[in-house]
């Protein structure tokens, strides 16, 4: 029979050169170029990692957001997911984890309807909110185990899966019970690129569109961003110029010292 899998994406910003309005304390997403979440892409090469050596398998990749947004997905089919969903309108926009994670557990839910689901992978956490916090609680609302900071699928099958998860001490071996949800992380493989085939297949693709009515619930968030800024600059580093080695490097232990960052 194989394995139905839902990878979760984001389309988030592929800079790091963010900007945030001074006068509204809200970033500034016009001209700003997104990208499917680094993170995700992991995820998503894993579930087809595990479509091909599971025959019959199948995967779907589901995202949160606007029109605009289904570039994301078209990408991840031009990868070798077979389908793809958007979760869409506005009252399923501009929510917290909490709401979005309602958002994809119920749009899990309903796609377990149509054809039993195995599995949820999604990547650790995204590089604009960075909560790493989604795949534990779509899993929470879905009463399903779920793994974060997995590094190795050793084995899986309809009904269980042997992961490696990493620690800061070590690895742990972990057999879970499907369905369940996993996080990965970036060791767990090599995305592969999209070939030419898949990129012009992706781009005819049909792609089903979901509304909260659509998933029989009203979304709530716990939280609002009142008011986002940018980091504060690093200030110039002090240089130690002048003197012999040895001369250098007592000056430095002192100005470490001064700082206490030695003791």
């Amino acid at each position: 029979m194989g394995l139905n899998i839902v990878v979760c994406v984001k389309n988030t910003p592929s800079t790091l050169s963010v900007e945030v309005d001074s006068s509204t304390g809200q970033v500034k997403t016009e001209g700003l170029l997104f990208a499917i979440n680094p993170l995700d892409e992991y995820a998503v090469e894993e579930a087809v990692r595990i479509k091909e050596r599971v025959p019959g398998s199948t995967v779907t990749v589901l995202t949160l957001g606007s029109e605009a947004d289904q570039a994301v997905l078209r990408e991840a089919l031009s990868r070798g997911c077979d389908s793809a969903v958007l979760l869409t309108g506005p009252e399923l926009l501009g929510g917290d984890t909490y709401a979005t994670s309602q958002a994809l557990a119920a749009a899990i839910r309903k796609l377990s309807g149509q054809k039993p689901v195995h599995l949820a992978l999604f990547g650790k956490n995204t590089n604009d909110g960075n909560s790493g916090v989604v795949a534990g609680q779509t899993a929470a609302w879905l009463d399903w185990p779920c793994v974060i900071s997995v590094k190795k699928i050793e084995s899986i099958d309809e009904s269980a899966a042997l992961v490696w998860r990493m620690m800061e001490d070590g690895i742990d071996k972990i057999k879970l019970q499907l369905p369940a949800a996993i996080g990965t992380i970036k060791e767990i493989n090599e995305p592969r690129l999209p070939s030419l085939r898949g990129k012009m297949a992706a781009k005819k693709a049909a792609i089903t569109k979901w509304t909260a009515a659509d998933l029989g619930f009203k979304p709530e968030s716990k939280a609002r961003i009142a008011r986002s800024s940018p980091p504060p600059h690093r200030p110039a580093g002090q240089r130690l110029e002048g003197g012999t080695p040895e001369e250098l490097a007592r000056r430095l232990v002192d100005a470490l010292l001064e700082r206490k960052l030695l003791s």
